[in-house]
């Protein structure tokens, strides 16, 4: 392990539980490149990595715990700055994609020089400059979920995020963890924009530029019935079945016919039927879905697997601030 990679910077964390922001992230693949490239170049590669994945920590007030093999684990004063760097390894790991191997005349694919990233916030415990505790635990859980070039984290710690990062995250999925009684929400943190946003946190931002980064509201209406996606409540399933957010009776429809997912600040609408879903944007022409998606906006009808023309059971929607 080489020295540069293992000087730390104390946050001063006592021995008692404090809350901060733990983050793990390691080299996707890293037994591949092995087989690639021989031990040395690999060797290389991974240090590369490692160095990228150290600074981006440092610059963003975090401290280097601990380096080993190929996993970096990081401590961070808040889930902001935990943020903050994770995007910022990805993005200095991503620009090593296009370089050449060291000492070679072959390349790295995008996906050879690749990391997975999880962070967490909580209560940790500090012991001779190692972290302990069930904030560890959890942070290592959601690096283990990811895949190359992804950042996973909580429910719990996206709800601690200012609101211009917090737009950039996307509810995954309810996980199971070991030793925890309840299912965790796992959120993607969708770092290709965190560019962007890390200039935003790092000035004075007026309201109008939060305003327009805010996302708009979905609102979806059968009936009598109306409901309203958002922030707190960003997907939604349609169909016959009784478990559906929206119950279609239509006999033409499937039981779970589509589905709406937040992306940001946009709202796609994906059908996933046997009869296509038919969607008409107010003053534009009726179109089909089959498998296929399509991006939500102004007004408009979905229908299930028939047109909307005179059609009782189909969904109006509109996008609202």
């Amino acid at each position: 392990m080489n020295d540069d990679l293992t000087q730390t910077r104390d946050l001063g964390i006592p021995p008692a539980h404090k809350d901060v922001a733990v983050l793990f992230a390691d080299v996707a693949g890293s037994t591949r490149l092995y087989e690639l490239f021989g031990d040395q170049r690999a060797k290389k590669l991974i240090d590369e990595c490692l160095r990228c994945m150290r600074e981006a920590a440092v610059d963003s007030r975090g401290r280097v715990v601990k380096i080993i093999g190929d996993e970096i684990m990081c401590v961070f004063p808040d889930a902001e700055h935990a943020y903050l760097a994770a995007t910022e390894m990805q993005m200095r790991v991503s620009e090593l994609a296009n370089q050449p191997v060291p000492d070679s005349q072959m390349r790295a694919s995008s996906n050879s020089r690749a990391i997975r990233v999880g962070f967490h916030a909580g209560a940790v415990i500090e012991e001779n400059g190692d972290l302990f505790g069930d904030t560890v635990n959890v942070a290592s859980r959601m690096t283990s979920i990811a895949k190359a070039n992804q950042i996973m984290t909580t429910g719990a710690t996206v709800a601690r995020l200012p609101d211009l990062l917090r737009v950039s995250t996307r509810e995954i999925a309810a996980l199971a963890v070991k030793g925890k009684g309840e299912a965790i929400s796992v959120f993607e943190v969708i770092w290709q924009a965190s560019e962007d946003l890390t200039m935003a946190i790092t000035m004075q931002p007026n309201t109008a530029s939060i305003s327009m980064m805010i996302p708009r509201l979905l609102r979806l209406e059968r009936g009598e019935f109306a409901m309203v996606l958002d922030l707190e409540h960003p997907g939604v399933v349609l169909g016959r079945d009784p478990q559906c957010a929206i119950v279609v009776a239509d006999r033409q429809a499937s039981r779970q016919h589509a589905r709406i997912d937040r992306r940001r600040d946009k709202f796609f609408l994906i059908d996933q039927s046997t009869n296509g879903t038919f969607v008409t944007f107010d003053g534009e022409p009726e179109i089909v879905l089959l498998r296929e998606e399509v991006m939500l906006r102004g007004r408009g009808r979905i229908s299930f697997g028939h047109s909307s023309v005179d059609n009782e059971e189909s969904v109006r929607f509109s996008m609202v601030r």
